[in-house]
């Protein structure tokens, strides 16, 4: 099968933050390709890549940069793809990352989640892909559902809690 997404690293240090959108798109059945491209290392590659991932049918890019994180905006500087970029812990608490993304220049947009925010970045995909998709759609809308449940039962779990002065 043909990739639909696309998970773009800096480098493999970052699989640990970026495979939670591995695991999250794996989970709901959707075919994904993974790769290691540095906007500094390999620029002419990178822009090769975005320039090509339409043509071979990627609909969504999550790119994840730390430092300087240059990758998402150089992506987004050279296809029509949506590109979604994650901040990668490194120094500064991954502030620097988190300014250089979403800081980009008009005409250049990137879709930025949080801090180590990989799951939510593959939420995110998830969720453009459903605009067209009915079947992931209901996937979502199941997975989405479980979180609820999953407070509904921890609210339970505490009111079974016990402590001399809680009143509930």
């Amino acid at each position: 099968m043909q990739p639909i997404v696309s998970i773009i690293m800096g480098s493999t240090s970052d699989l640990p933050v970026m495979e939670k959108a591995a695991k999250f798109l794996d989970e709901m059945g959707i075919f994904f390709e993974m790769n290691a491209l540095s906007a500094h290392r390999t620029p002419a590659e990178v822009e090769t890549f975005a320039r090509e991932a339409k043509g071979r049918g990627i609909k969504v890019i999550i790119a994840g940069a730390g430092m300087a994180a240059a990758l998402p905006g150089v992506l987004a500087a050279s296809t029509t793809v949506p590109v979604i970029g994650v901040p990668i812990k490194g120094m500064l608490d991954g502030l620097d990352a988190l300014l250089s993304i979403v800081q980009m220049p008009p005409a250049v947009p990137v879709a930025t989640v949080g801090v180590n925010g990989a799951l939510n970045a593959a939420i995110l995909a998830a969720e453009m892909l459903a605009l067209a998709d009915p079947q992931l759609a209901d996937k979502l809308a199941t997975y989405k559902e479980s979180l609820k449940n999953k407070i509904v039962k921890a609210n339970s779990d505490l009111a079974e809690v016990k402590y001399e002065f809680k009143t509930n």
